[in-house]
């Protein structure tokens, strides 16, 4: 009954217009001084100690190298590069967007920094070219769905303070999944522009303008690499990488680029300080709803309710997919990594799931709810560029998110897709 009030309480929060992370917490206070306000006094230590983490310093800091990215020049020269190799084949701009969203992910970390930066840049210019405005939306969105899944990941390192997981070895488990994605939806592309005529081949290849763009993007496609290298073998911690990765930007984007400016760092600065701000306030809510979970033993109820629907571990795979897909409708990305991680993380683990596999599930199948209506952060990101209507840009996404659906469902019954490459490096 008493939990029963808990999540009673934060519908209604929630319902009325109250921000997510104040639901959370009004509903924890009003549960805890009804029935437990014996615990009320812990409540500010449980706040801070949810969000006291070394590891949690890398959030913010990637954050901010994607910031200095878009203002330095860097997202210019990566989208230039692809461009110069994927124009000449048909569905070009297509390609470009899909390709560079791959190389993007892998720095700054955010699906919604990836389709603010990448679309505001090639949604105009696929539409000059002949794309309709709905697919061009379409895979801006469906395709920036690799920046949480790519290395690194901001949702994965949130995933790695949770679950004790080591982050380069998340790392790693996201690589396999992100890269699947990214040829999936190449593929995709292809055909429905073949098919429908999009942007066929008008430039032939040439050798000197290719090699131009990479001599000018080769700081700007060092940089993930450095950021992978460095976590996955053991060079620098995740924290440290991040702080690298920010120094990288700024020097590249001051001495080489000469497009960054103070003025831009310091609105780089303040808007990761609001964004991941509200990030960790969340965070801090978030561990008192779990703590109370835990406290009634909800981890507990849930295993014994999986456990009497005697499914094997593939039909419990499959479940949790589609659960995971309904509540990332609903819930931004880190709120659900912070309440679905404590109950479901040993629930999984009965059932022969490692904590890699469980995580790149869980990422994976919600990096899909950032382009699904009602919340979709994607999708608002995607709408304040073209100002269609988010239900445009979501149908125009959703040939390209079967993709993901279809990665989903294969990490979910191949462990080695996720394991294989960790196990490969050591971990």
């Amino acid at each position: 009954m008493a939990i029963v009030f808990l999540l009673a309480g934060l519908i209604v929060f929630a319902a009325i217009g109250v921000p997510l992370a104040f639901s959370i917490g009004a509903s924890c206070i009003t549960y805890l001084s009804v029935a437990r306000p014996m615990f009320m006094s812990m409540m500010p230590q449980r706040i801070w100690n949810g969000v006291y983490s070394e590891l949690m310093i890398a959030m913010p800091l990637f954050m901010l190298a994607g910031e200095l990215m878009n203002t330095g020049g860097i997202t210019k020269r990566i989208i230039n590069f692809c461009r110069e190799l994927l124009s000449p084949v048909h569905g070009g701009l297509g390609e470009v967007n899909i390709v560079a969203s791959m190389i993007f992910g892998g720095i700054s970390g955010s699906s919604v920094a990836d389709t603010s930066a990448l679309g505001s840049i090639l949604i105009p210019a696929m539409e000059k070219e002949g794309y309709p405005p709905d697919a061009s939306a379409g895979i801006t969105v469906a395709s920036s769905t690799m920046g949480m899944i790519i290395p690194p990941s901001t949702p994965m390192v949130v995933y790695a303070m949770i679950s004790g997981a080591s982050i380069g070895a998340l790392f790693m488990a996201g690589a396999v999944p992100g890269i699947l994605i990214g040829l999936t939806q190449l593929v995709l592309v292809y055909v429905i522009s073949c098919r429908k005529g999009w942007h066929p081949e008008k430039v032939s290849f040439s050798a000197s303008r290719f090699w131009k763009a990479i001599l000018s993007g080769i700081p700007a496609l060092l940089m993930p690499l450095f950021i992978i290298v460095c976590v996955s073998f053991g060079i620098c911690t995740a924290s440290e990488s991040a702080g690298v990765a920010v120094l990288y930007s700024i020097l590249v984007g001051f001495l080489i680029y000469h497009e960054l400016s103070w003025k831009a760092i310091w609105a780089a600065l303040k808007k990761t300080l609001i964004s991941s701000s509200s990030i960790m306030i969340i965070i801090g809510f978030t561990s008192i709803f779990t703590w109370v979970l835990t406290i009634q033993k909800v981890p507990d109820m849930v295993a014994n309710f999986f456990m009497s629907m005697n499914l094997p571990p593939w039909g419990i795979a499959l479940l949790f997919d589609a659960l995971i897909l309904i509540i990332g409708t609903f819930i931004d990305v880190s709120p659900a990594i912070l309440m679905l991680t404590p109950i479901m993380l040993p629930v999984m683990q009965s059932f022969g799931f490692s904590p890699l596999q469980f995580g790149a599930m869980m990422i994976t199948g919600l990096a899909i709810g950032l382009v699904t209506p009602p919340v979709g952060m994607c999708l608002n990101a995607c709408n304040k560029i073209n100002r269609m209507p988010i239900i445009d840009i979501f149908k125009g996404a959703l040939p390209y998110i079967i993709c993901n659906i279809i990665v989903l469902i294969a990490i979910s019954l191949w462990p080695a897709l996720t394991t294989w490459l960790p196990a490969l490096l050591g971990y």
